[in-house]
């Protein structure tokens, strides 16, 4: 009998992240390609691996997802690897290309089905900027539906950098607290957020349920994530 609604629609989910200092690292050119991939933005080691929340699922996630916080914001760092060929891009369509799509809610809220102006939606690619689309960028979209407007931060604001590999890349981006309407992690340690991680390649990757919900405007979908020092 086939499954008409996935395991992970009937859980909500709180997932523990760990607290990093001294992060982002000092910042550097905007894009490198190496063979080797290194420690970048972010540096993030496996104890800051996000779970694997669906277990059930019929084909194993592509990419590692790693999460770190501190009193500056929060960064997500994805490595993916199994590509044959080079990712592609569009800074025109940030959110058709391969890269990861983050949705934050810094209040998470998950009783509401329209965004507040606490949500922010972010789309980080691994190259499609710069003179030959070589270079990685990040931006803020506004929410589709959204109840009310949050202000957008410029891609100037949000540091990223792209390691690309022979079979693969990682990404990581920084959010700062000054882009991330509403973060305090001291009165609001715990906030809302799913992702969505997309490769022409390889697929598709979810933190829980997929694109049958409509998880880009529906913060209710959305996970918890819990700041932990």
């Amino acid at each position: 009998m086939s499954r008409i609604l996935p395991h992970p629609f009937f859980f909500r989910y709180s997932i523990p992240v760990r607290f990093v200092a001294d992060r982002p690292v000092k910042s550097r050119p905007p894009s490198r390609r190496s063979v080797s991939l290194s420690p970048g933005l972010l540096g993030l080691s496996d104890e800051y691996r996000l779970p694997v929340i669906d277990e059930s699922q019929q084909t194993a996630d592509f990419g590692t997802i790693r999460l770190g916080w501190n009193d500056g914001g929060i960064g997500i760092a994805v490595d993916i690897a199994g590509k044959k060929h080079p990712p592609v891009c569009d800074a025109d369509l940030p959110t058709e290309g391969d890269g990861l799509q983050i949705w934050i809610d810094t209040r998470n809220t998950q009783s509401i089905h329209r965004a507040s102006r606490f949500c922010h939606h972010f789309c980080v690619m691994p190259v499609g900027q710069g003179k030959n689309r070589k270079n990685p960028f990040a931006l803020q979209l506004p929410i589709a539906r959204a109840r009310e407007e949050t202000p957008l931060a410029s891609a100037a604001e949000i540091p990223v950098n792209a390691e690309i590999a022979k079979d693969g890349y990682r990404l990581e981006v920084w959010l700062s607290a000054e882009i991330l309407h509403g973060f305090d992690a001291e009165a609001n340690p715990r906030l809302g957020f799913y992702y969505c991680l997309r490769d022409r390649e390889l697929g598709e990757q979810f933190l829980t349920v997929g694109s049958e919900f409509p998880f880009a405007h529906d913060p209710s979908l959305w996970s918890t994530l819990e700041l932990v020092r």
